[in-house]
């Protein structure tokens, strides 16, 4: 390498450690104003969220709400007839009668997906559109997951497990949103893993917290990469959003390779070992399918 190469190399890497910097001073003044929020989020999703905070809401104020956006009213209605919600195969075909059947944590995730479908369409983004996906596309996955492991291995409520699921990475969404903002970093990969992994929980929990979300669901965004947790009693929203992230992972692999289960404290709260891991990957993707469908995954 010649002099002028090394040179040119040098002040790429500085150019890069400024931008680097100088996103990261941003994300840390973005959360010391403690109102940190996603970016182009529907109205409809403002007000659903806004509807649920309040403990009086009726259903009729949830379908008025709901029912002005088509997309969204279209979707609770899948969510409500799929396998999940509807193993007697009894439809149901209006809006009152689905939100009455999956309850307020549904709609609220299906608030979030619908939101989430539209920012990840959003013209602004389209540079980073492909990795929105495959965020959205773990999202979904882990959400369905999340929901049968709180349904089969807990007595926790299984719709804020699959809510917590679909949230889990919400501070990674937010960290590519404000990527447009900083152009160089899209090129260096490096860098944005080691933000991204820094960075995205604290993130994701703020966000939480502004949408005045259970502190559980906060917890669990929080805390659920530490595979290192221990904690008294039987399994949490956090054990489940940790072992169906696992699980998610394990069943992306192609090699078939998945890690000793049953030695993660995660999986051992939720009493599940290596064979009851395999099961849940090998026979309930007819179920996570149609999960992930109603949720706006594919």
């Amino acid at each position: 390498m010649n002099a002028v190469t090394a040179q040119a190399v040098a002040d790429h890497a500085d150019e890069q450690n400024t931008a680097a910097f100088a996103f990261v001073q941003s994300l840390a003044a973005e959360l010391s104003q403690g109102s940190i929020d996603l970016p182009s989020l529907p109205d409809v999703a403002f007000r659903v969220r806004m509807v649920l905070a309040d403990e009086r809401c009726t259903v009729d104020k949830i379908v008025r709400v709901t029912s002005a956006e088509p997309i969204l009213a279209t979707r609770l209605l899948r969510m409500a007839n799929s396998m999940a919600f509807n193993p007697a195969g009894h439809p149901v075909s209006d809006l009152r009668n689905a939100i009455n059947r999956v309850g307020h944590n549904i709609v609220r995730s299906a608030a979030i997906s619908f939101a989430m479908e539209q920012i990840r369409r959003s013209e602004s983004l389209q540079r980073i559109r492909p990795r929105l996906e495959e965020l959205w596309e773990e999202s979904t996955h882990v959400a369905a997951v999340a929901y049968l492991l709180a349904k089969r291995f807990t007595t926790r409520n299984p719709d804020q497990a699959l809510l917590t699921g679909m949230l889990h990475n919400v501070g990674k969404l937010y960290i590519l949103t404000r990527l447009v903002d900083h152009p160089l970093l899209f090129r260096d990969h490096e860098s944005l893993q080691a933000i991204t992994r820094d960075w995205h929980a604290n993130i994701g929990t703020a966000i939480l917290e502004n949408w005045s979300l259970p502190d559980e669901v906060c917890e669990a965004v929080r805390d659920h990469e530490d595979i290192t947790r221990a904690h008294r009693g039987a399994a949490d929203l956090t054990d489940i959003t940790t072992a169906a992230v696992i699980l998610s992972q394990v069943a992306a692999r192609a090699d078939g390779l998945q890690p000793d289960l049953q030695e993660l404290k995660a999986f051992r709260a939720l009493g599940i070992d290596n064979a009851a891991g395999q099961l849940v990957i090998n026979d309930m993707q007819e179920e996570i399918g149609a999960l992930r469908q109603a949720l706006g995954g594919h």
